[in-house]
């Protein structure tokens, strides 16, 4: 049986989702909840580097580089966070979850975005960072965080919606069938009308036509919102939608697939895995539906024990797709391990995931 514990990395042909993943130095990968991007022939990997104490950034963005999506050269922290007394947003000890990144043609920046709480705050501060390099492998500038849109109402809110005066205080009693409503009616959009929309959990996304969005976790992690990003990818148009209202949806991940695009996402039960869910459109900013849990077979009402993060398309292979997930262990957070599955489509051309111990990309022939 082939072991990734006495394995030298650089003979990995194939993938052990939950296994122990060694970069080409015989080092565990360290770059959670990440995304990758394919930039001149190269898969680039970020994400979250992990200590063996709690889930606070002591040191940055990592980024990992392959050829093949199996062996990854490590290529450091690309994003520094600042030193301890420093003030700074991303202070050591602040909170960085999800990074990033993106490649802009026309500005020729790497842009990277990612979720930030502020130090000593928790989670409370509910915005996403920027960041941005003329280099894949960074360094990587921190350039602002701040909420999304302020002062701009979704496109899909209609007009009673925004006007209601009903107020928190209104509904004090979460999870009521009256509170869920007024979630639904946009009670913490209005709330957070003049300061712009939380945003946690996070991706995302360049469409064919070269628009990108940002699609992240709002509303008190109760709605998924999507927002259109400017052209050189520094800031908001000011177009967004909510999804699947006090869904009480995070973790979402999008691919587009014959036209049709999907977002596999979880629900929110903090460190603990539940169902995937899935939301399909037929237009990124039109009208989504959700579906029931995308995964089949043993262990799919915890999606393998794991949580999305990212769905990477497959250079050179026909309607290939790679579903990325972590299986965090908040206790030890260093040691959480990556789970990394093949995207099937069904008779109905609708994904779904069925666990492989042991898969390679010829699954995609």
């Amino acid at each position: 049986m082939f072991s990734l514990l006495a394995a030298n990395a650089q003979d990995y042909s194939s993938f052990h989702p939950g296994e122990i993943w060694k970069d080409t130095d015989g080092v565990p990968i360290n770059a959670h909840g990440g995304g990758v991007l394919f930039y001149n022939n190269t898969y680039y990997w970020f994400g979250e580097y992990k200590n063996e104490k709690n889930n606070s950034a002591e040191h940055g963005v990592t980024c990992y580089k392959s050829t093949d999506l199996y062996d990854w050269e490590n290529k450091g922290i690309v994003l520094e966070v600042d030193p301890v007394g420093s003030g700074s947003e991303i202070e050591a000890g602040c909170i960085i979850e999800r990074p990033k990144v993106i490649y802009n043609e026309k500005t020729r920046k790497f842009v990277m975005y990612f979720h930030l709480e502020l130090k000593g705050k928790g989670y409370d501060a509910a915005r996403v960072g920027l960041a941005i390099s003329d280099h894949v492998t960074g360094p990587y500038k921190y350039i602002r965080s701040g909420r999304v849109n302020p002062g701009k109402w979704p496109a899909n809110m209609t007009t009673k919606q925004r006007e209601s005066k009903i107020t928190s205080s209104d509904v004090e009693k979460w999870w009521t069938p009256e509170w869920y409503a007024a979630v639904n009616n946009g009670l913490f959009i209005r709330r957070d009308f003049p300061t712009g929309q939380m945003s946690r959990d996070m991706t995302l996304f360049v469409d064919e036509d070269a628009k990108t969005y940002h699609i992240y976790s709002s509303e008190e992690n109760l709605t998924l919102h999507i927002a259109e990003l400017t052209d050189d990818y520094m800031d908001y148009t000011g177009n967004y939608i909510r999804i699947d209202p006090a869904g009480h949806n995070e973790a979402p991940a999008l691919f587009k697939h014959q036209g049709k695009y999907f977002l596999i996402t979880s629900g929110c039960t903090g460190w603990d895995p539940n169902p995937a869910r899935l939301l399909v459109a037929d237009d990124i900013m039109g009208e989504w539906t959700r579906y029931p849990n995308p995964c089949i077979g043993e262990n799919s009402e915890t999606t393998f024990f794991s949580q999305s993060t990212y769905i990477i398309p497959v250079q050179d292979k026909k309607d290939a797709y790679i579903f990325m997930a972590d299986r965090w262990r908040p206790k030890n957070p260093v040691d959480g391990r990556y789970v990394w599955l093949p995207v099937f489509f069904n008779e109905e051309g609708m994904p779904f995931l069925d666990y492989q111990e042991e898969w390679d990309l010829t699954v995609f022939d």
